[in-house]
This record gives C-alpha cells, structure tokens and sequence, in this order.
C-alpha cells in the first residue's frame, strides 16, 4: 500500500482535492503542550535559514530562521517517530527534522521540495539519499495574520493552526518531480509563525564524508 492510499484510510486526515499531487492534513498531530515545547527549542538555537539550489541569488527568497533539533531530545525524538508512523515510512529514510520561525515580513518564496535534476544540491549532498519523496509540516502556533502556505499550481492557501500537520509526495506516480507541489510560505503580517518540517528521501539519509 502507497503512503497516499494509506493516509486516505487513516482516520481524520482530509484529503486536499486535486488530481495534480496528493496532498493531506490532519489536525490536532501535536497538542499545545508539545508545540510550546518545540518553540522554546527553536528560539533558543535558530539561525538564518538556508537554500540549497540558488535561486537566481535572490536574497530574499527565504528569510527564515531555523533551527536543527538534537535528534537525542525525546520530545524532538518522539515527535519525528510519530511522523514516521503517520506515513508509514522507514524512519531511516528521514531527514533530521527542523524548525522554522517567521517574523513580520518574512516568507519562503515559491519553492518545491524536490531538487532540480542539474541544481547543486542533486550533485553533492543528495548523491547519497536521492530525490525527496514525501514532506511533512506540522504548524507549531497561528500567527496574528499571514503566513499561510499556498500551494501556487492548485491555487490553495492553508492557514496555519496549531498542531495541524499537512504532508505531501513532491514526486509524480512514475518517480519524476511534481511541480504541481510549489508552494509559497506567506509573509507573516502580525505576529510570528512557528513550524516543523521534515523530509524523507529515495534511500537512507546520510551526510557526505
């Protein structure tokens, strides 16, 4: 059974509908407690995120900040296994799980998750876990205004709430990219917005020697 057809059967989890990417949410992933717990770590160890393919040196293309979590913390640890779980993948083929913070003003322009086939990142660090399969992104708190995600090709926005997690598959059926899951991190306009994001790969996640 694939993840899509395994998440359709999973109770509370709502379907976006569209023909173009399979794209899921599930409110309630995380209760308050754990989500006031992740933002005390992500604002106690943030710092200015990052890209990994260059977007025409477009500075403000993500002005983010983000934190990498100790994958020893065992709220960081139970966290990450649930997501697992939920998608039924092999823990090994995840990516250490992060956390972002927005500010007013800040955002992740137009983006997809999986990396193009002739950028950077598909050449070095991705040599060894391949193309992302699945995203999984958990809203820690709501913002006073902005900061949804809006999945540009569908033409649907999600607004952030607490402890909601939305996942999708960044490839096609056939294993190719699917650029139908670009999608656009809002501005914040009051407030700040606080997630979790994790990815899974092709094979086991390992860093380059």
């Amino acid at each position: 059974m694939s993840v899509a057809e395994r998440l359709k059967l999973t109770e509370k989890v709502q379907r976006v509908p569209s023909p173009k990417l399979d794209l899921f949410r599930l409110r309630d992933f995380m209760t308050a407690e754990e989500c006031e717990g992740v933002i005390e770590r992500i604002d106690a160890n943030r710092q200015p995120s990052t890209i990994a393919d260059d977007y025409n040196n477009d500075r403000s293309f993500r002005t983010s900040e983000t934190c990498h979590f100790d994958r020893g913390d065992p709220l960081i640890a139970r966290i990450d296994q649930r997501i697992s779980a939920l998608l039924d993948l092999d823990p090994a083929l995840g990516e250490p799980m992060q956390g972002q913070r927005y500010a007013i003003g800040q955002e992740f322009k137009g983006h997809t998750d999986y990396f193009e086939a002739n950028g950077d990142a598909i050449k070095t660090i991705r040599k060894i876990p391949g193309q992302r399969t699945w995203t999984a992104m958990i809203y820690l708190n709501e913002p006073g205004a902005g900061g949804a995600t809006r999945f540009k090709v569908i033409r649907k926005s999600i607004q952030p709430e607490r402890g909601t997690l939305l996942a999708w598959n960044n490839l096609k059926p056939d294993g190719s990219p699917n650029p139908a899951t670009l999608h656009h991190g809002m501005p914040v306009r009051a407030g700040f917005k606080y997630i979790i994001t994790k990815w899974f790969c092709e094979r086991p996640w390992a860093h380059p020697q």
